[in-house]
C-alpha cells in the first residue's frame, strides 16, 4: 500500500518550490563571489565554486522544466535569482577579500593627522600638494585592506567631517608598505593552500 507523508499538492506547491528557491539562492550566491573573486584575479578558487554553481543551477533548471504548468516554480525561480544576488553580495562583504586604493583629499591642516593615523595603523602613505575647484588641497593615497575600509573612514568622518575620499578595488599589486591581514576562516585557508602552491 503506497501513502504519502504531505499530500502531492503540498509537495507540488509549497516543499519543490521552496527547494528551488533555496537551490537558487545558493547558486547565484555562487555566481556573485565567482565573478567577484574573477575580478580581483583569485583564479583557483573560482573553478571549484563554479563547479557546485552550475551543479545546483542544473538540479533546480530540471524540477522547473519538468512542471511548466507550475506557476509557483517559476515565482520560486525568480524570488530565488533575487535573493541569492542580494546574499552573495552581503558574503562577500563580509569576507572582505583584497585591498582597495583610499584617496582622500582633504586641507593642508587636517593631512598630518590623517596621515598620523594612517601611519600608526602600519598603512603605507603617499601625499601630494593638489588644486580643487575650491583652492590648494592635499591628496593622500593609501593601498589598504578591504576589511580595514569601514574603521578608517568611520575615523576620517568623525575626525574630518569635510574630508573626501574614494575607493577604487584593484587587482594586483607589487611593491608597497602593507599593514599584516587578519585572515577569516575561509581566506585564511585559501591563503594557505596558495602559499603552499608557491613552495612546490
Amino acid at each position: 500500500m503506497s501513502f504519502y507523508l504531505v499530500s502531492p499538492e503540498i509537495y507540488s506547491w509549497i516543499i519543490l518550490p521552496l527547494l528551488i528557491f533555496l537551490a537558487r539562492i545558493g547558486d547565484v550566491s555562487m555566481e556573485t563571489i565567482r565573478v567577484i573573486y574573477i575580478s580581483r584575479g583569485i583564479k583557483y578558487l573560482a573553478p571549484i565554486i563554479a563547479f557546485f554553481e552550475i551543479v545546483i543551477w542544473l538540479l533546480a533548471m530540471e524540477v522547473v522544466l519538468s512542471d511548466l504548468s507550475n506557476i509557483a516554480n517559476f515565482f520560486a525561480y525568480a524570488f530565488g535569482f533575487a535573493a541569492g544576488t542580494y546574499i552573495g553580495l552581503v558574503i562577500e562583504e563580509r569576507l572582505s577579500i583584497g585591498t582597495v586604493i583610499l584617496r582622500i583629499i582633504t586641507t593642508e591642516e587636517s593631512t598630518d593627522e590623517i596621515v598620523s593615523f594612517l601611519e600608526s595603523e602600519q598603512f603605507g602613505v603617499t601625499y601630494m600638494d593638489a588644486r580643487g575647484s575650491r583652492g590648494d588641497v592635499r591628496m593622500i593615497i593609501s593601498l589598504v585592506n578591504r576589511a580595514d575600509v569601514p574603521r578608517i573612514t568611520s575615523h576620517i568622518e568623525t575626525t574630518n567631517p569635510r574630508a573626501f575620499f574614494s575607493i577604487e578595488d584593484i587587482r594586483y599589486v607589487n611593491e608597497g608598505v602593507f599593514r599584516p591581514k587578519q585572515p577569516n576562516a575561509i581566506t585564511g585557508l585559501f591563503s594557505s593552500l596558495l602559499h603552499h602552491r608557491k613552495k612546490k
